[in-house]
C-alpha cells in the first residue's frame, strides 16, 4: 500500500469514528431498541448495579458498534473494544477480563468467530464473575478460579445462527436485531453527517444519496463522504442532484444501490447458472468472492430487494433480478416476483 493510500484510509477511519453518534439523540431510527437500551440502563442505574450482558445482531454497518459506545457514555463507564478473532488463546481472555474494572463494558465484536474452548471460558465469567484457569496438564493439572469485577459483555454479530445456544442463552439484558433503515431516516442521517463534515448537501441530493445507501448508515456516510470530494474537485464544493448523480455514477453505484460486486452476483447467477438454484462455494469461487463476503455484506441487501432467494439447493435469482439487469426471465423465474 502506498503511502498516499494509507493517509487516505486512515482519514476515512477518523471521520468514520467523527461521524459516529456521540448522544442517544443523535443516534436515528432503531427506535425499538433505543427504547428498551434505555429502559434497562435506567433500571440497572436505579439499582447501582452494571447492566445485563447484551447481544446485537443484524446486518453489517447498522450501527451494533455505535450503540455499544453509546451504551457506554450513558452509564458514563470505560469500554473496552475487541474481537473474536483477535481472541486466540484463553490467557487472551484472562487478561481481558481480569484488567476490566468494576463496572466496565466489554465489547466483543464478531463474538460468532470466537474459539470454542474461549467460549467455555467465558460462561462462567458472564454468569458468575469468575474465571477458570486450568494449570498443568494431566493428573497434576489443578484448577484456580479467578474473582472477577462487576461487568457488562456487549456482544455483536452478524451471524447469529452461528453462535451456541449456551452463549446466546447467557445474554440476559436481551438480544436485539438490528433492522435495515427507512429511507427518511437515511436522509436525516446524511445531513446530520453532512453537518458534521461541514459540507452543504441540497435535500434533493440526500434524497439520491439516501436511495442508492442500501438503507445503511454505513453505506450512506461513505457514498456522502465520496460526494463531498467530487464537488470539492468538480464544483464548488456544494452537494447538488446532479453532482450527487455524477459522483455516484462514476462510483458505478446504480438508482438501486447495486455495486459492480452486486451485479457480478447476479449476472453470474443468471448467465453461468441459468438463475440457479446455485452453492454458496460454487457461486464463491464463480465470483472470486469470499463466501464470508457474500453471506454478510453483498447478499443481504439483495434478499432484501428481492434480487435473489435461498432454497435448500442453493441460490436462485428472482424475476425481479432479470428485470432490474434488462434480461428475459425463464418460465420458472417468474413464479418468484
Amino acid at each position: 500500500m502506498s503511502t498516499l493510500e494509507a493517509k487516505v484510509g486512515n482519514e476515512d477511519t477518523v471521520l468514520d469514528v467523527t461521524l459516529r453518534p456521540q448522544r442517544w439523540d443523535d443516534y436515528i431510527g432503531q427506535k425499538s431498541i433505543k427504547e428498551n437500551l434505555k429502559i434497562l440502563i435506567e433500571a440497572a442505574r436505579g439499582r447501582s448495579e452494571p447492566i445485563e450482558h447484551i447481544l446485537f445482531y443484524g446486518p453489517a454497518g447498522l450501527g451494533k458498534t455505535t450503540l455499544a459506545h453509546l451504551v457506554a457514555k450513558e452509564v458514563n463507564t470505560n469500554i473496552r473494544v475487541t474481537s473474536g478473532p483477535a481472541i486466540e488463546r484463553v490467557g487472551d481472555l484472562a487478561s481481558i477480563l481480569t484488567n476490566l474494572a468494576p463496572g466496565d463494558i466489554l465489547f466483543i465484536d464478531e463474538v460468532h468467530r470466537l474459539n470454542k474452548l474461549i467460549e467455555e471460558v467465558l460462561y462462567p465469567a458472564m454468569e458468575s464473575r469468575s474465571l477458570d484457569i486450568i494449570i498443568g496438564k494431566g493428573p497434576s493439572a489443578r484448577v484456580i478460579q479467578l474473582e472477577l469485577p462487576p461487568f457488562t459483555l456487549i456482544a455483536a454479530t452478524t451471524r447469529i445462527a452461528l453462535l451456541s445456544a449456551p452463549l446466546r442463552s447467557r445474554f440476559s439484558g436481551g438480544t436485539f436485531r438490528l433492522d435495515f433503515y427507512i429511507q427518511s431516516d437515511i436522509e436525516r442521517i446524511i445531513q446530520h453527517s453532512a453537518s458534521v463534515l461541514g459540507v452543504h448537501v441540497a435535500d434533493e441530493a440526500a434524497v439520491e444519496i439516501a436511495r442508492r445507501s442500501r438503507f445503511t448508515p454505513r453505506v450512506a456516510n461513505r457514498l456522502l463522504k465520496r460526494c463531498r470530494d467530487y464537488a470539492q474537485v468538480r464544483s464548488d464544493g456544494v452537494i447538488t442532484s446532479a453532482i450527487a448523480e455524477e459522483a455516484l455514477k462514476l462510483l458505478e453505484v446504480d438508482q438501486m444501490g447495486l455495486e459492480p460486486q452486486d451485479k457480478r452476483i447476479l449476472e453470474t447467477l443468471i448467465d453461468k447458472f441459468n438463475g440457479g438454484p446455485v452453492g454458496i462455494q460454487t457461486l464463491a469461487a464463480s465470483t472470486s468472492e469470499e463466501i464470508e463476503t457474500i453471506e454478510e455484506v453483498l447478499e443481504p441487501y439483495l434478499l432484501q430487494l428481492g434480487f435473489i432467494e435461498r432454497t435448500p439447493r442453493g441460490r436462485v435469482a428472482t424475476a425481479r433480478a432479470y428485470e432490474h439487469l434488462g434480461k428475459e426471465a425463464p418460465e420458472r423465474q417468474s413464479t418468484l416476483l
